[in-house]
């Protein structure tokens, strides 16, 4: 009976030490950058000892990986919500202004992201995990603009849904890239909901 009721408190006490080391590598690799960080320094900002980060993780490659995909799974699954809030048809500028709060809204994500790209350039199989969030980005995009379809008329320049949500996500991409330079949120956020409200709408509508 002991020996049973041990194995939910190992289990639970694993998952605590994997989300921790996750939450303390995020700081560190905004901090510095992937590549300028050791396995010793993640474990001191954890508070954990170099056994406790073998155990969740072979390599600071893979922590950095697993990182990457549990923070884009969240922003995926946060556009998807602040997509779905409308009814059948579309406020662009209100789900514009829900998204960009989403998407712009943490400077650290974007660097670590970026680390992530530059990586993902020089590597085929690594470009695939960054392929899969961005798809699923798109994906979101897609699903709610493919819903709104005979409520909310889209430009015709863009094509399809898939057309309109590549769109978004180029226009996402290019924003960001002035705001790690510059680090104006706000500023970046009124230019994405411009940019996509101009987008996704005949250009006679003026974002909230």
């Amino acid at each position: 009976m002991a020996v049973h009721d041990s194995t939910p408190r190992v289990t639970r006490r694993r998952v605590q030490t994997r989300a921790r080391l996750l939450d303390a590598a995020f700081e560190v690799f905004a901090a510095k950058g992937f590549g300028r960080v050791s396995i010793e320094e993640v474990c001191e900002a954890a508070g954990y000892s170099r056994g406790a980060f073998y155990s969740n993780f072979a390599s600071l490659d893979e922590l950095f990986f697993a990182l990457y995909r549990d923070r884009a799974d969240l922003i995926a699954r946060q556009v998807a919500d602040a997509l779905a809030l409308d009814g059948p048809g579309l406020d662009v500028p209100a789900a514009v202004d829900r998204v960009t709060e989403v998407l712009l809204l943490d400077l650290d994500w974007l660097l670590v992201k970026t680390d992530f790209l530059v990586h993902a350039a020089r590597d085929p199989a690594v470009a695939q995990t960054l392929l899969e969030h961005r798809e699923r980005l798109r994906q979101a995009v897609a699903d709610r603009l493919a819903r709104a379809r005979g409520h909310t008329e889209l430009p015709a320049v863009l094509g399809d849904v898939d057309g309109a949500a590549h769109a978004v996500v180029a226009a996402y991409d290019g924003v960001t890239t002035q705001l790690l330079l510059d680090k104006d949120v706000e500023r970046a956020r009124a230019w994405l909901g411009q940019l996509l409200t101009a987008l996704l709408t005949d250009g006679s509508r003026t974002p909230g």
